[in-house]
């Protein structure tokens, strides 16, 4: 009687949960896709490709999927997959190492303007982690992309999980699409929420921030911050950010400790949400997690040992200005 209790008080948290990201979501969503069907009409995603070419076609992508990595940059996966998905059917069909390139590149780089703003108000300058997200999603996609290349992975055509049915012509026909969509979106929603409450109920996370606490602490990252890192990498930034500024206010974490850590958090977190929602993409789950965990780590190690020996001054005028 009480395991049933407990479990209807989880499923009770799951869907007010669910209701409230899904409200926040959908608040910047729905413009997103109204502009993106009036640039659409207008021609100007055809322009925005033809600019963004270079760069894509240097990670192996063509030039649509610009506009993809731009909305995940400025507003969040959810958008960015309906843009996607809105844009494929005009469009060539990916192969899996080019979902994989484009989805890795969303994972370091994405909600840039609510994320940033979280680590500014820990105290580090946002111009320096805003580099270090963007331009770690444009080194790792290149590698990616040179190594299944090279190697020969992953060249079928990607598969998606939630693919919708072609939209006929007219408006009427799209908004009704789009309700479609937004309506799948919450479900998937409502089943992340819940495997992360699952997984939370039962102890399946605790083990994975276990083991990577003594990575972490080879990094050079303190006792005080491994813990809130580990929080932030497998639970996302909102969460390993806040408690980290909790912790700088109260003076418990050097500068240095909270940089890297903020560090590590913004180019690796939510591993577990933001990789399966990739997933729905026909992403290759290993480029997208276990690749980029690794690499995610070999940029901190870096980043330790150059940094690191910095003096203290030398340190805050280059990437420090205040907790706010």
């Amino acid at each position: 009687m009480m395991m049933n209790s407990r479990w209807g008080n989880v499923l009770k948290v799951v869907w007010k949960d669910s209701l409230e990201i899904s409200y926040e979501l959908f608040k910047l969503m729905v413009p997103v896709v109204i502009l993106v069907k009036i640039l659409q009409e207008l021609g100007v995603i055809t322009v925005l490709g033809e600019w963004l070419t270079p760069l894509m076609q240097f990670l192996g992508l063509p030039g649509y999927t610009g506009l993809v990595w731009a909305t995940a940059l400025f507003t969040n996966f959810y958008a960015a997959l309906l843009v996607y998905i809105n844009l494929m059917g005009d469009v060539e069909t990916l192969s899996i190492a080019q979902v994989t390139v484009l989805t890795s590149m969303m994972l370091f780089a994405h909600s840039l303007p609510i994320e940033l703003r979280i680590v500014q108000k820990t105290g580090p300058r946002i111009w320096s982690i805003g580099l270090l997200r963007v331009g770690s999603a444009i080194v790792y996609g290149y590698i990616l992309y040179i190594v299944q290349s090279f190697m020969g992975w992953n060249q079928q055509a990607a598969q998606l999980i939630w693919q919708p049915s072609p939209i006929e012509p007219g408006i009427t026909n799209w908004v009704l699409s789009e309700i479609e969509n937004f309506f799948w979106i919450f479900v998937i929603l409502v089943g992340l929420v819940a495997l992360m409450k699952i997984l939370d109920e039962s102890g399946t996370t605790r083990f994975l921030q276990s083991m990577l606490e003594p990575i972490l602490r080879l990094l050079s990252i303190s006792k005080q911050a491994t813990n809130l890192t580990v929080i932030g990498i497998t639970l996302g930034l909102a969460y390993g950010g806040g408690l980290i500024l909790k912790e700088a206010r109260s003076g418990l974490l050097s500068a240095k400790d909270i940089y890297f850590s903020l560090a590590l958090m913004s180019i690796f977190h939510s591993a577990i949400e933001d990789t399966l929602l990739m997933l729905l993409l026909g992403a290759d789950w290993v480029g997208i997690l276990v690749c980029r965990f690794i690499f995610s780590f070999f940029v901190l190690w870096l980043l330790v040992k150059v940094v690191g020996r910095w003096t203290e001054a030398k340190f805050k005028f280059w990437f420090w200005h205040q907790i706010v």
